[in-house]
């Protein structure tokens, strides 16, 4: 299962995290989110096993000084952390296997 980020936690479990993170930017309003959600858990599902893998939400209402230090402007947008820095960012619904290889290569 994806795990929860927000405004508290997001230096430790994403900025200082020794490896590649995707946050997941996101509101329960959102039609696009909603529809990007099972893709999410299906990536939490597929790494869970790598420990230089972290699949993380942010509930963008909830948490809106973390979106806005990341000018999130869109939703859904994800970003992908590599060592705590941004290394990609996309906007809109995002696919399975995209995701999936943009990991990859930023693990490698």
């Amino acid at each position: 299962m994806a795990q929860e980020v927000n405004d508290q936690n997001f230096q430790q479990e994403i900025k200082d995290f020794k490896g590649v993170a995707l946050v997941d930017f996101w509101a329960p309003w959102c039609g696009p989110c909603q529809m990007q959600g099972p893709i999410i858990e299906e990536l939490a599902e597929s790494f869970k096993d790598e420990a230089k893998v972290k699949i993380t939400k942010l509930n963008v209402d909830e948490n809106q000084a973390t979106a806005q230090a990341f000018a999130v402007m869109s939703i859904p947008t994800l970003k992908i952390f590599k060592d705590g820095n941004v290394v990609e960012e996309m906007i809109g619904l995002q696919g399975s296997d995209d995701l999936s290889n943009k990991i990859k290569q930023h693990l490698a």
